[in-house]
């Protein structure tokens, strides 16, 4: 296959993924949450099991009215949106879905480029809260920030610590030298680079960037149409960027059961796993203070972390 034509096989496969990934998680989030809150309209929608719902969504939001506040700075204000997505595509280049050439990008320094990448995201917020010069949206990004640039520590760290154990930044190299006894010794990390990859998209319980109950909604609160439909998108796939990093640093990727044949079929098993998690999550906690919110980052994910990190460095000095 001449390589200009495998280029463009794998990069409109990650199109591929990114544009229907989401969509799914959107779907099951729907459902999830009207089983487990009895809510009854997304199961109508259609007719069997409210199949149409997301479809619903989709043409409610087309059909909305596109706002630009007056005050607003129109270039930036528009740009947001876009930028919120960027980053996770880049990231899903990187991720491997099964041995050998199931990756779009192979990279040496994978687990480098997902962090840096990741963190860009907060760019985005802290646009659309300056640019909408409305004091709820600034606020809401000035939490987010605060937040992004909190959670950020355990989450290198966390990472680092199964680097460390695998001995590569690579993220198939560490597929490849991951062990199930794992599950044990990087739990806490596990834990620790979970929670806060939900606070580094803002899910719930972390939420308090758009607080509705006290901030409108936040840095999205003059977001309209389309426009907000992408700052939606730009979650769920960030759902799945966070649950496909913990399946491949922490679950062990493909590995399973006949993996050189259905290696990519038990990585998606696991990332829709987690992602169901994420959905449980924000059924059942509610959102946390502000206080709360970093006092678990600073009191328990980073002392925790760092202490992973020290079990890790003598583990692998005793078992080289």
């Amino acid at each position: 296959m001449p390589l200009w034509l495998e280029l463009a096989v794998r990069v409109i496969a990650v199109l591929a993924a990114f544009l229907t990934l989401p969509l799914i998680v959107g779907q099951v989030e729907h459902k999830v949450m009207a089983h487990m809150q009895g809510r009854l309209g997304p199961m109508y929608a259609g007719g069997f099991h409210g199949w149409a719902q997301l479809v619903a969504d989709g043409v409610k939001f087309v059909q909305k009215e596109d706002i630009t506040p007056r005050a607003a700075d129109p270039v930036v204000f528009r740009l947001a949106p876009v930028i919120a997505l960027v980053p996770y595509l880049l990231v899903l280049l990187v991720i491997p879905l099964g041995p050998g050439d199931l990756v779009a990008q192979p990279l040496d320094i994978g687990l480098f480029f997902v962090l840096a990448v990741v963190g860009v995201g907060v760019v985005a917020v802290l646009m659309s809260a300056w640019a909408s010069a409305n004091k709820y949206s600034l606020l809401g990004g000035l939490r987010a920030a605060a937040q992004v640039l909190g959670y950020e520590l355990p989450l290198v760290l966390a990472a680092a610590s199964v680097a460390m154990a695998a001995g590569t930044l690579s993220l198939s190299g560490i597929v490849e030298a991951w062990r199930p006894w794992w599950l044990l010794w990087q739990a806490p990390a596990m834990i620790v680079f979970f929670i806060a990859g939900l606070a580094e998209i803002r899910r719930p319980p972390f939420d308090m960037p758009i607080a509705d109950s006290e901030l409108v909604f936040g840095y999205l609160t003059e977001y309209t149409g389309l426009r907000f439909a992408f700052f939606l998108l730009a979650e769920y796939v960030g759902i799945v960027v966070i649950a496909a990093l913990t399946t491949v640093l922490f679950l062990g990727g493909w590995r399973g059961p006949f993996d050189d044949q259905l290696g990519w079929l038990w990585t998606l098993v696991k990332i829709f796993a987690v992602a169901f998690v994420v959905i449980w999550l924000r059924v059942a906690y509610p959102r946390l203070r502000e206080d709360q919110l970093q006092r678990l980052c600073w009191l328990v994910l980073v002392p925790v972390s760092l202490g992973q990190l020290v079990l890790t460095a003598a583990v692998r000095v005793a078992l080289p």
